[in-house]
This record gives C-alpha cells, sequence and structure tokens, in this order.
C-alpha cells in the first residue's frame, strides 16, 4: 500500500495543462523509465478489467435538474466498469457537512475522490489534506482557489456559455445597433454566473450590441419566473433575451407567456431536454440554449480511474491525464437538436 501511494503522489505531480473536450480513454505511444519507447494505453486496454479501485465521490445536493442529471450520469459510468468500487456521499449544500464527507474518504483510504464542491474555495483545503495523503483529487465543475488541490480539474466553459451565446445573438440581430438585449442570470454572486455574464458581453460588444435590461435569478422556478415578470414589465419591447440556465428557464417562459410577450427570441443555457423539445418544436421564442454538460461528473470517474490505473487518453502523444479539462459550450437550435437532444438531463 504504501509504494502504490507513493506512485500515486509522484503521479499527483506530473500532470500536463491542458484544455480539450475528447474521448476519456487510450493512448499513444510513450517511453517507460528505462528510456525505450513502448505502445502505451490502447484504447481496448484502458476498457479491460484492470486493479479493482475504490472511488469516492460527494457533490451537493441534487435539487435543480442539472445536479440530478450530474449525479445519475457519475453512477451510471461507474457501474460500466467492474473494477470500480463507487463510495457516494450524500449529496449536500452544506460544505462543513462536505468537508467532513471527504475526511471520511480520506481515513477509508479510497484510490481516488471525485469532488463537485458546494463552494470550491472552502472546499479547497480538506481537497489539498486528500491530496497529500496521496489519494488523487478530481474537481469537477467548481473550481478549487489552490492548484495543489487536485490532479485533474474538468469544467464547463462558463465564459465560453456567455460567448456562444452572444455570438449567437451577433449573428441574428447585429445588423441592428439598436437591439434591445436582456440577460436573465443566475445567482450573481457566483464566480459562474460573472463569467457567463463577462463572455456574453464581450461576444456583444464585438458586434457593436450590448446589454440592455439585466436581471439575476436563483436557479430555480419560481425565482425565473418571478425575475422575468419584473424585467417585461420594465421593458416594453425586447429583441433578444439570453436566460442563463435551462431549469430557471421553465419559470422564464411561464412569465413570458403570462404577459403573452413574443416579438422577441431567447437563447437558453444548460442545455435541458424541455428547453430541446422547445426548440425543435420551433413554435414558442426559444429558438436555441447553449449545452453546459451535465457529464462532467461522469467524465471525472473515469478520469479518476485513469489516473489510479496509470493509464491515459486517446488521441493525446502525452502520457499522462491532463490537469485542466474545459468541455466545450455548442449551441443547439433546431438544425442541431439532433445531435444533443439524447444526452440532454430533464428538467
Amino acid at each position: 500500500m504504501l509504494s502504490r501511494r507513493m506512485s500515486r503522489k509522484m503521479l499527483i505531480t506530473a500532470g500536463a495543462s491542458l484544455a480539450v473536450a475528447g474521448l476519456l480513454a487510450g493512448c499513444t505511444t510513450g517511453t517507460d523509465d528505462s528510456g525505450t519507447t513502448n505502445e502505451g494505453s490502447t484504447v481496448e486496454g484502458n476498457e479491460a478489467v484492470g486493479d479493482e479501485i475504490t472511488i469516492g465521490f460527494s457533490g451537493p445536493a441534487a435539487d435543480h435538474g442539472w445536479l440530478g442529471a450530474i449525479n445519475s450520469a457519475a453512477l451510471a459510468e461507474a457501474a460500466k466498469y467492474e473494477d470500480i468500487n463507487l463510495i457516494v456521499a450524500e449529496g449536500t449544500n452544506d460544505a462543513n457537512l462536505q468537508i467532513s464527507q471527504v475526511e471520511t474518504f480520506i481515513n477509508d483510504g479510497v484510490d481516488a475522490i471525485v469532488l463537485l464542491p458546494t463552494d470550491g474555495a472552502a472546499l479547497t483545503q480538506v481537497a489539498i489534506q486528500a491530496m497529500e495523503a496521496g489519494i488523487p483529487v478530481i474537481n469537477v465543475d467548481r473550481e478549487f482557489s489552490s492548484t495543489f488541490a487536485a490532479r485533474v480539474t474538468i469544467l464547463g466553459d462558463n465564459y465560453g456559455m456567455g460567448v456562444s451565446a452572444g455570438t449567437y445573438i451577433c449573428e441574428q440581430l447585429g445588423d441592428n445597433p439598436d437591439a434591445v438585449i436582456a440577460e436573465i442570470a443566475g445567482i450573481d454572486s457566483l464566480p459562474l454566473t460573472q463569467d457567463r455574464s463577462r463572455g456574453f458581453a464581450d461576444a456583444l460588444d464585438d458586434c457593436g450590441l450590448s446589454v440592455t435590461n439585466r436581471v439575476a435569478a436563483e436557479f430555480t422556478v419560481q425565482s425565473g419566473e418571478a425575475v422575468t415578470s419584473q424585467l417585461l414589465s420594465a421593458a416594453p419591447k425586447i429583441d433578444a433575451i439570453w436566460n442563463h440556465d435551462d431549469d430557471q428557464g421553465l419559470g422564464v417562459l411561464a412569465a413570458i407567456a403570462a404577459a403573452g410577450r413574443d416579438e422577441f427570441f431567447m437563447v437558453g443555457g444548460a442545455g435541458s431536454a424541455n428547453a430541446m423539445r422547445d426548440i425543435e418544436s420551433d413554435t414558442g421564442v426559444l429558438k436555441a440554449t447553449v449545452i453546459y454538460p451535465s457529464t462532467q461528473a461522469a467524465d471525472g470517474i473515469r478520469l479518476a480511474r485513469l489516473v489510479v490505473q496509470e493509464k491515459s487518453m486517446s488521441d493525446l502523444v502525452e502520457v499522462e491525464v491532463p490537469s485542466r479539462i474545459v468541455l466545450n459550450a455548442p449551441v443547439v437550435t433546431k438544425d442541431n437538436v439532433a445531435k444533443y437532444i439524447g444526452s440532454a438531463f430533464e428538467s
């Protein structure tokens, strides 16, 4: 056990930094410690049953469609591998409780921890403790405040979401410099919301547009409906709306229907199945949504397995799993919805 832990500690400090969106199994050729070239891992080799490993998984309470999808996808991914023993902590929005969950994983000597922190900064120190104990931590979605807290960080692209939404709106309205653009954000105190708004503003600026009316909700149906009612009352004419989150979007659309407004088009965020069905039907104001992948924890499970079993990823010359992976934020419209709807989550 000691030699394996020492090997893991060496592995933890050796990751390469790279933003990629791709397959999470397999490898290309590499060189071993003796200096001889070897074939490295293959897709088939990575999928083959290896030494059994125990992964601890902790995430926030699934009180939101996207978070529910995060959890269920992680469990489903672990179930695909008979060499994974997954220990799942109860979902919580209490940072102190989540810290104690990670401490339990450390005391139990798990082989890896996949952690979607309820608060990245608050969980940083306990994640560092896990890393110092030789347990690689896979940080999902909400980033720690220290690079020493994770072997791998896998993120959705919040800034990129804003850029994608703004670019789509520019494509529709860029020839109208007087277009009225509204934004319905999530929780303004969260860095992810700030990043989304910053990306949106930057993309709009490139085509000479800007946000005219902005409100912030709380990622819930009720808050989405309430703030949208306020927005519509304050803005008698709107050309486009970007709503950051498809879960709160149910309330947003309810408020729009109640107000009888349809002079604008709307872009959603996260990529829920119900939003995609609305886009596919093309009968309402919702014309697009920007994906924020709900596969992040599932990807984290697979990456944890690769790291512990000293394997790497396909389509990379690098023989280590990258230390940082940022997933893409594509725009879904009626023209490409069939490509994405099969993996979408239900709000």
